[in-house]
């Protein structure tokens, strides 16, 4: 029997626990047919409801449910690692708890590691029930970072990702503290089958994820797996010395065949706002660099258990 580990991130999803249950349990003749073991790790992310009561509740019905309690909310990106640091499967999946990750797809996906692929991960080819804004900027996210990052981000990808044990052995070894789970699945490489599927809007409760939560999110994964702001930052640099040097030189040769005083406050005060607005930006851009190497440097960890079952 090979085993099945699935990861089930939660944060104030007592809703949803035991209806995600019993749609995976939905495959388990599959399981059986393709002797298939599974064991089901909910990893609460210090929740404040009763999602820790229900997962237990669920325990006494089934031993294959197991429980990890963080001590206070660390992120999704650190429950998604403590998962992947808690599994013994040959095979390792994660999945959301509010079943916007279909589990019905999880025969189709074992068909095709079967058939060679090191993984297999889904992405929405649509956004249907997000607001507007808030789809065009994601859009706008994934676009840019195929532009500046050499890592392959898919536009639309979900965390829902069927892995070989492999696989995760990779991933376990990226023990960075700023995680951008999307970013290393592509920095680790390995063969992967992508799957499309229409989006799927969540069942019951409220998403966790509001505009300026995505918004720090995504800058996170751009410091992560791009240094091009860097290079902006200095390059803007450079060229408003330029400017600086074109800008002086005319004022010189204005004075030498005109004579005219050197006029215009407001422009200069323009000239000086825009400059200054200039520096501050390209400071803030080495400062989020500097604050994740300052954050990787205290070695802190990742998460924190308080209750295991």
């Amino acid at each position: 029997m090979s085993l099945l580990s699935v990861i089930v991130p939660c944060y104030n999803e007592e809703q949803n626990v035991a209806d995600f249950y019993h749609e995976l349990v939905k495959n388990d003749a599959f399981f059986r047919e393709n002797e298939i073991d599974m064991e089901l790790l909910y990893i609460d992310d210090g929740s404040r409801d009763k999602t820790v009561e229900e997962v237990k509740k669920l325990r006494e019905l089934d031993e294959r449910v197991h429980l990890v309690s963080f001590s206070r909310n660390f992120g999704k990106e650190a429950a998604m690692y403590a998962g992947l640091k808690k599994s013994h499967g040959d095979y390792v999946v994660i999945m959301d708890v509010d079943l916007q990750d279909p589990p019905s797809l999880l025969p189709q996906m074992f068909g095709y590691l079967k058939e060679g692929y090191d993984s297999v991960a889904t992405r929405r080819v649509s956004r249907k029930g997000e607001p507007p804004v808030r789809s065009f900027f994601a859009r706008l996210f994934y676009r840019l970072m195929k532009k500046i990052s050499k890592t392959e981000i898919m536009d639309g990808a979900r965390d829902y990702r069927l892995m070989t044990r492999q696989m995760v052995d990779a991933i376990l070894a990226m023990e960075e503290y700023n995680r951008f789970t999307k970013g290393i699945f592509g920095w680790v490489g390995f063969q992967t089958k992508w799957i499309e599927y229409e989006n799927v809007e969540r069942v019951k409760g409220e998403t966790k994820w509001n505009f300026w939560k995505l918004f720090i999110y995504s800058l996170d994964g751009i410091a992560a797996f791009s240094t091009v702001p860097l290079m902006i930052a200095s390059l803007m640099g450079v060229l408003f010395c330029l400017f600086a040097f074109v800008f002086i030189i005319f004022i010189i040769v204005r004075k030498i065949l005109f004579g005219d005083p050197v006029a215009g406050w407001p422009s200069l005060v323009c000239i000086i706002s825009l400059a200054s607005g200039v520096q501050l930006f390209c400071l803030g851009i080495v400062g989020q660099y500097l604050a994740k190497t300052y954050m990787e440097v205290k070695k802190r960890p990742i998460y924190l258990v308080k209750e295991e079952i």
